[in-house]
């Protein structure tokens, strides 16, 4: 008589997709790109279901997953080039309509993510802020300096707290291995810009916000003056231009970008930092989607500016709708 093998319960979509908020966040650590990591998630997930009936739950349902998406990420950092910022790729420019010649193409720039689709947005504030700091423009890019390999183990351990043992077999290699991995990215991450650290907003930076949407949709100059540092930049993907110092700043918006005068704006979050999505006078009638802007905020003021002028790249995935209707007057 053959002895009785408890079968294995099957997957379900439901037990693999519950997993899907933080493999997008890890996808797009490794990648640098929302819409490269959420086609990075599809994947994963579709191997998985694929393979389900093979799969012994020796490991939980997690650590498959992520070894199928690292495998998957790794695969295709295979590029030799890197994503980065603007700022990372050449030198400050003059605020003048000639550098708009200069456009980056779309596999050279690091792309946006809505926090809400890689983050636990419901836990402690301060946790949740500290959380955000991974997902920064600023570090993604520092990320995408180090080799896949070493990224995907420094994301594992450092900021998705896995035990370097886990990582090592994830990665099919040894604890040493890992741990000299973890050594050359930290050294790699401390020669990056420094970058503060976020907190939660504070009730001024709430004010400053309402401020800032007020001033840029009744596009007041003097009114963005005096929300904006001195030294404030501004980047605007897929231009490898950009502008540092307030005056500059205001320069472009009253000369090359004064086609954003009548711009509407429409509040969320993305990057670990305030958003707005801009849309633009449509001359057929209402409001056009425009650029995704990114702020960042240094005490009471803006430190900086990045607009993603690719709007059909990330409304949609951010939920944003495709067109505003005219204001009644």
């Amino acid at each position: 008589m053959t002895a009785m093998t408890t079968p294995v319960p099957a997957l379900s979509a439901d037990e693999l997709n519950q997993h899907r908020r933080e493999l997008t966040g890890f996808c797009y650590r490794m990648l640098g790109s929302g819409s490269e990591a959420e086609d990075a998630v599809q994947e994963t997930l579709t191997k998985a279901w694929r393979a389900a009936h093979r799969f012994d739950r020796r490991s939980s349902v997690r650590t498959w997953l992520f070894r199928i998406a690292s495998n998957v990420c790794v695969d295709m950092s295979r590029s030799p080039q890197r994503r980065a910022r603007p700022v990372d790729l050449g030198p400050v420019r003059t605020p003048d309509a000639v550098h708009l010649s200069d456009v980056l193409p779309e596999d050279r720039w690091i792309t946006v993510v809505a926090d809400e689709h890689v983050l636990d947005l419901d836990g402690d504030p301060g946790q949740v802020a500290a959380t955000r700091d991974t997902i920064r423009l600023a570090f993604v890019a520092a990320l995408q300096r180090l080799p896949a390999r070493q990224r995907a183990a420094l994301i594992l351990c450092e900021v998705l707290a896995w035990s370097v043992r886990d990582v090592a077999e994830l990665l099919d290699t040894s604890t040493a291995a890992i741990n000299s991995a973890l050594q050359r990215a930290r050294a790699t991450m401390a020669s990056a810009p420094a970058m503060e650290a976020s907190a939660p907003l504070t009730p001024q930076q709430e004010d400053l916000l309402a401020r800032y949407l007020e001033a840029f949709e009744r596009y007041d100059m003097d009114a963005l003056a005096a929300l904006l540092h001195e030294d404030a930049i501004q980047t605007m993907p897929p231009y490898a231009m950009w502008l540092r110092g307030r005056h500059d700043l205001l320069t472009w918006y009253t000369g090359p970008g004064v086609g954003c005068k009548g711009s509407r704006l429409l509040p969320g979050w993305a990057n670990g930092c305030p958003a707005f999505a801009q849309y633009r006078i449509n001359p057929e009638g209402g409001h056009t989607p425009w650029a995704l802007q990114v702020l960042e905020l240094r005490d009471d003021r803006i430190a900086a500016v990045h607009s993603f002028l690719d709007p059909e790249e990330c409304f949609a995935r951010f939920g944003f709708p495709p067109h505003l209707p005219a204001q009644p007057h």
